[in-house]
């Protein structure tokens, strides 16, 4: 009966792992804390930080990434309160500090403003929209509008001659510039 106890509280031992695995399973993806993002941007486009201090423009990327500056919240209002403390960088407690301030000034809710920040994913770029940029692009280097010396440099199809199309090269054929029988000669009409 010992043996049927103990096998009967392993077995419940092994179910409850596999419970807990089950339900951790279906759980989304990790929530990310507000201090694990200072962390991440404290380090974003600084290779010599450690993480426990951010600066001024990092902390703008991430507002902006949260999408925290807006039309109410802009940076000259983060410039103004940041540069309340009288220091490059700040620490975690000092920035929320900040954002307190930050909130109270501009009557919008703290934790709003950190809720977005938490949640706005890593660093990175934000891409911007291409499309008034490549009808620009389109425009300016459309060969066919080019006037001048400048068309000489790309032949009928728009492809770049190099170096012949920049450099007026010297003919060394022994013919004239416009003579129109070129290689025509054959030297067995001697």
């Amino acid at each position: 009966m010992s043996e049927a106890a103990e096998n009967g509280s392993s077995a419940a031992a092994t179910e409850a792992p596999a419970a807990e695995l089950a339900e951790l399973a279906l759980e989304e993806t990790p929530k990310v804390t507000f201090s694990d993002q200072f962390k991440a941007f404290s380090k974003f486009g600084d290779t010599k930080s450690d993480g426990k201090l951010i600066t001024l423009s990092q902390s703008d990327k991430w507002m902006k990434q949260a999408k925290v500056i807006d039309k109410q919240i802009t940076t000259t209002d983060t410039g103004i309160h940041f540069k309340k403390f009288k220091a490059m960088k700040i620490s975690l407690p000092d920035y929320n500090k900040f954002l307190d301030d930050l909130a109270k000034t501009k009557k919008v809710e703290l934790a709003t403003i950190k809720s977005k920040m938490a949640g706005c994913g890593a660093p990175g770029v934000i891409s911007a929209s291409a499309g008034k940029a490549a009808a620009t692009v389109d425009r300016l280097t459309d060969t066919s509008k080019y006037t001048g010396s400048h068309k000489e440099r790309f032949d009928a199809t728009g492809k770049g001659k190099g170096i012949a199309g920049r450099r007026n090269l010297v003919d060394d054929s022994g013919y004239v510039s416009g003579y129109q029988h070129k290689d025509t000669y054959d030297g067995a009409q001697k």
